[in-house]
């Protein structure tokens, strides 16, 4: 089970703790879900391990767990504001500074190295997916090259958003459209 398996449902219940995740604040809000759902992360679990148990967590969860959520989200939304981070679009504006950030350093320095790390990260993955459909994958090694093939299809995301950005304004759009009332004469 994957983060964007689950992601509308968090969106709906634990807006504030959605906003977060894919951010620099995202370790924040997964352990805020993780203490709801009660997962104790092994140490040696990267955040998108993390993520995806509590997606599992999510995907299996009761109703009472679920609107437990909305209780975990109100809590975690006044922690942010004593933080400083006064509302969703404060949080949210972080993963856009930390991009924009980012793209301005490329254009200030003009360094070979993001290019290069994306053609490297986009051959892997693709070398990867084409070698598990051609050659058999031995049993002893299968949770291995399964996990690798899932963290670097997650790296392969974020070089793709850093390069060409995300769509997670033209999701906005769509639900700001969708919630909308037409003008008048309009279906």
């Amino acid at each position: 089970m994957s983060w964007g398996d689950v992601a509308s449902v968090v969106e709906n219940l634990a807006p504030t703790i959605a906003s977060v995740i894919g951010g620099p604040l995202a370790g924040s809000g997964v352990s805020a879900l993780e203490k709801l759902f009660g997962l104790t992360p092994a140490p040696s679990l990267n955040l998108t391990e993390r993520t995806n148990d509590v997606a599992a967590a999510i995907a299996g969860a009761t109703p009472q767990q679920l609107a437990d959520m909305r209780k975990a989200d109100q809590d975690y939304a006044v922690a942010m504001a004593q933080a400083g981070f006064k509302d969703t679009e404060t949080l949210a504006s972080l993963k856009v500074q930390d991009t924009v950030s980012a793209r301005d350093m490329q254009t200030a320095n003009k360094s070979p190295v993001p290019a290069w790390l994306t053609f490297v990260i986009t051959c892997g993955f693709f070398g990867l997916l084409i070698g598990l459909f051609c050659a058999p994958v031995p049993e002893a090694s299968k949770a291995l090259i399964y996990s690798a093939t899932g963290t670097l299809g997650t790296v392969w995301l974020v070089v793709v958003h850093f390069w060409f950005g995300s769509t997670s304004d033209t999701s906005q759009v769509n639900d700001l459209l969708a919630k909308s009332t037409p003008a008048d004469g309009q279906k």
